[in-house]
């Protein structure tokens, strides 16, 4: 088996674990930059595909001649042409590495930077102003977790372990699964009005587009702040641009936008109640090594002539 590992912009397969022993019984080529023209991928039966960083159309894959299964890394595969690549026999196998501890971490981080004002401060000392704000802790605040998979329940974790109390929603959440995974259930409008701090985590959905918009965020404390290492969307964007203007929440910590790159001079670059990162959430060290071995498991049993996980349309 030939497999090209694809888009790996900060060069972290090679050496891992999971690379190691795919090239034991394939040979593997990992393209560090992008691939150019499909004629680059001939002769390729595997492809590893880094999250959604290339796009599957029915026409690359079409110029994909000898492609006989793709390794999907993450969990969603709204980037591929599913009903193109099931046409041509393409199996979209789902490597997905398991849950990402890097955005869970980083919407902790995101919720200290914000309410101990780290960014700022920085900033400050590197002018010269040595100035000293009173800031917020996390400990006896209450968080709010909207999306109850398992990033949600991480950061329920953290959150409890710096002593916060942990409400939850989720449509599905019930009162016995709440107490399984130590949150107490909350409907999503009572969860916007008591949290000090709410951190997206749902998936996104025809149904949760959208889900925090102007009413909801009408609903949140003008103290509180709003965290979403998830996907921009779920948050109305605009609406939420409005509410920080007018100082209606204290704050938003954002990995995720509706449009990536967030384009230069967007209302968001210019409100100082606002840090920005640009989608750190996934591409770790623990992501990459847990994505590279999901792959090679996948790509083996594909080998071997096992079943795979796989994504249908």
């Amino acid at each position: 088996m030939k497999v090209a590992i694809l888009d790996d912009i900060h060069h972290a397969y090679e050496g891992t674990s999971g690379v190691r022993r795919l090239r034991e019984h394939a040979e593997v080529c990992i393209f560090t930059a992008p691939f150019g023209e499909a004629g680059a991928l001939r002769g390729f039966d595997a492809l590893v595909a880094n999250r959604e960083r290339t796009r599957f159309t029915r026409d690359l894959l079409e110029r994909l001649g000898d492609l006989r299964v793709i390794a999907q890394t993450g969990n969603h595969a709204q980037h591929i042409d599913l009903a193109a690549a099931a046409e041509r026999g393409i199996l979209v196998a789902r490597a997905s590495g398991g849950f990402s501890v890097g955005a869970a971490e980083l919407a902790i981080g995101l919720a200290i930077a914000l309410m101990r004002q780290i960014p700022a401060s920085h900033d400050a000392i590197r002018r010269g102003d040595w100035r000293v704000p009173m800031t917020r802790v996390l400990h006896g605040k209450t968080m709010g977790i909207v999306g109850v998979g398992q990033v949600g329940q991480h950061v329920a974790r953290l959150g409890a372990a710096f002593g916060m109390r942990v409400v939850a929603w989720s449509p599905r959440l019930t009162d016995a699964r709440a107490s399984a995974v130590a949150v107490q259930r909350r409907s999503l409008e009572a969860l916007l009005q008591e949290s000090d701090v709410v951190s997206i985590h749902a998936t996104l959905t025809a149904e949760s587009r959208g889900l925090i918009d102007a009413r909801r965020l009408r609903l949140m404390k003008r103290t509180a702040y709003l965290i979403n290492t998830a996907r921009g969307p779920i948050v109305d964007q605009a609406a939420l641009v409005e509410a920080l203007t007018d100082r209606r929440i204290a704050g938003a910590g954002l990995d995720v936008f509706d449009e990536e790159p967030l384009p230069a001079a967007h209302p968001l670059t210019a409100l100082p109640n606002v840090i920005l990162t640009p989608h750190l959430g996934w591409p770790t060290d623990e992501g990459y090594a847990r994505f590279s071995e999901a792959a090679c498991e996948v790509l083996l049993a594909y080998q071997a002539g096992r079943d795979v996980p796989r994504f249908t349309g």
